[in-house]
């Protein structure tokens, strides 16, 4: 459920589902690279119709659309491209060193634990309240399935946190006051193992307006970026240390 309001569902479970349909028309030998959603309008908790198409199929690239239907409307859609893999071209580039704060091992379960957070220099926690603060967020996740009764993929897990950037990027010391009205993941590679976690690089703010920009990594390295744009939400500003 949304944080928001009880009646709706969560962003992150919209990502998931939304990703879930999208993975099915990944082709053999392909990964997907980017997806992004497009959150206009609240999914209500009740039951979901989640539509899919491939726009394109190629023999590099191939594009699919999907969206979630409640009663005859569409509620928000998304779209997903998907890349095939090979070598990489000669020469170097220039790339940050990767410094990405990681729990120790064994922290979370593989079968989905409440997320552990971290804000600059401090420990990891559980705790919300030691958290809010105008620190810089980490956060850890070990996902639960998706949909009850199957294994939740390396996809869905990713697309799942790319909408908790809104999480890391715009939790301060008031709590959560914006809310955001996409999602955009980049990826370069699939999550590997059960655990992944956000860290926040950026937030740029104007007028109620702000984007936000996260590293999403795991126990091996970073794998991509989540970037979202949020609006200004603060008559509903959400307290998380009440």
């Amino acid at each position: 459920m949304s944080h928001w309001t009880p009646t709706q569902v969560g962003g992150h479970a919209v990502c998931g589902l939304l990703a879930r349909s999208l993975e099915t028309h990944c082709p053999a030998g392909f990964v997907p690279a980017r997806m992004t959603a497009d959150l206009f309008r609240p999914v209500l908790n009740a039951p979901i119709e989640v539509r899919s198409e491939v726009v394109r199929q190629g023999t590099r690239i191939t594009v699919a659309d999907a969206s979630i239907v409640q009663d005859g409307e569409v509620r928000t859609r998304a779209s997903a491209v998907f890349l095939t893999t090979g070598p990489e071209p000669a020469g170097r580039m220039w790339s940050p060193e990767a410094d990405l704060p990681v729990p120790s091992e064994g922290c979370v379960s593989p079968d989905g634990a409440p997320p552990l957070f971290k804000s600059g220099d401090r420990e990891w926690t559980h705790d919300f309240a030691a958290n809010q603060n105008a620190d810089r967020k980490t956060s850890w996740h070990s996902l639960p399935p998706l949909v009850d009764g199957e294994p939740i993929s390396p996809f869905q897990r990713a697309a799942v946190l790319g909408d908790t950037t809104n999480h890391v990027c715009h939790w301060g010391s008031h709590g959560a006051g914006y809310i955001n009205t996409d999602m955009t993941l980049t990826l370069s590679r699939l999550p590997v193992g059960y655990e992944l976690g956000l860290r926040a690089e950026n937030t740029v703010t104007s007028e109620g307006v702000s984007i936000g920009t996260a590293t999403l990594y795991d126990r091996t390295g970073p794998l991509g970026t989540c970037v979202v744009t949020a609006l200004s939400n603060g008559r509903r500003q959400i307290d998380f240390a009440r």
